[in-house]
């Protein structure tokens, strides 16, 4: 499940940085997906509902960049870009 990993590895980035900043909530998360990560921004968005549930980050806006270079280094990724807090 490349999806789950993917999953995993930003939430706890995003828990890191909103428990550092101590964040009550997360307002929006803004993420670069990679041209060979093999998901759509609507098949990441449903992920990230589900993986955001229970957290601060539920009920956080998605924003997705999409990248269409396959011969980028990160091509395969999934990399947070930026986190909007409420602390």
């Amino acid at each position: 499940m490349h999806e789950a990993s993917l999953m995993t590895n930003l939430m706890r980035q995003i828990d890191r940085i909103s428990q550092a900043e101590k964040a009550n909530r997360v307002v929006t998360v803004s993420v670069w997906l990679g041209a060979l990560s093999h998901m759509s921004p609507e098949h990441l968005a449903e992920h990230f509902v589900v993986a955001a549930k229970g957290t601060v980050a539920e009920g956080a806006q998605l924003r997705t960049t999409v990248s269409d270079d396959p011969g980028h280094p990160n091509a395969q990724d999934l990399l947070l870009q930026s986190v909007e807090l409420d602390t």
